[in-house]
């Protein structure tokens, strides 16, 4: 059982998304104990996150997060977590908003002296060099981007400019670390972490298609909870969607399941769905 509650768990990771978010968007505001982000339209950064983690969420507050991203033309987005104030969701239920989807978060402590190269299940993969990116060498930093965004968007297609220049912003954040697979020197697959003294977050993971079922998203999870460990974090997160490899790779390198959050959307007027 982990020393810290669920409870405790989730605030320390929802916060932590609420501040990294803020730190590399174009546009962030305070509001209910949470953040509202936006980074244009489109972006998978535009939500709000971590609200009523501190006591009620008014009405009033909620018409802010609604009039933040309607006077941008985008969709109003909150992630709730099932432990904010239950005021959040009435006022939300009362407004229109909608499940869209849920998130799992899957937490680990990480003890002192863990061998955690010896929890994959298979062995550290032949041929495989895990590297940490260096956000001023240009060329390592694009590379990494196009890996790491392979899994988010179709095989193939061009990185959006937004897309690369968020991810360029990522790269460079201070907490964050960033890393390449490397088999037999060539590109296999790439992740990220962002550590913060109470917690750390891995994401942001791809494995080429190619590269797929040899251990390499495993290895890339055991080497980012090494350097969170290197920089004094003992508890790491993950969030993937139910079912996803992400989530059962990393269940067998002993994380578990701490919570689930929801998604929820208000439609524009005439749009699936909307009252």
């Amino acid at each position: 059982m982990p020393k810290l509650s669920y409870a405790e768990i989730a605030r320390v990771e929802e916060r932590r998304l609420a501040r990294a978010t803020a730190a590399v968007v174009a546009c962030a505001e305070p509001v209910a104990g949470g953040c509202m982000t936006f980074d244009g339209e489109g972006s998978w950064a535009n939500f709000a996150v971590g609200l009523g983690l501190d006591g009620p969420v008014s009405g009033a507050e909620i018409d802010r997060v609604v009039g933040f991203y309607t006077t941008r033309g985008a969709e109003p987005r909150i992630v709730v977590c099932p432990f904010a104030h239950p005021s959040l969701v009435r006022g939300l239920a009362e407004r229109g908003f909608a499940l869209l989807e849920f998130v799992n978060v899957l937490a680990r402590e990480i003890e002192p002296d863990e061998d955690l190269r010896a929890l994959v299940p298979n062995g550290w993969p032949k041929g495989l060099e895990v590297v940490r990116v260096d956000p001023g060498d240009e060329a390592q930093v694009r590379l990494f981007i196009d890996v790491s965004t392979s899994g988010f968007r179709p095989e193939g297609a061009p990185i959006a400019p937004a897309l690369l220049e968020v991810s360029r912003r990522v790269v460079a954040y201070p907490r964050c670390d960033s890393f390449l697979a490397l088999v037999d020197g060539e590109p296999a697959g790439a992740g990220s972490v962002e550590v913060h003294p109470d917690g750390a977050a891995l994401f942001g993971v791809s494995v080429l298609p190619r590269f797929r079922e040899r251990g390499i998203q495993q290895a890339l999870i055991v080497r980012r909870l090494e350097r969170a460990r290197e920089l004094g974090c003992l508890l790491a997160c993950i969030s993937a969607s139910p079912g996803i490899p992400t989530e059962r790779n990393a269940m067998r390198l002993g994380f578990f399941m701490a919570y689930s959050k929801g998604i929820l959307a208000r439609r524009s007027e005439g749009s699936p769905g909307s009252r």
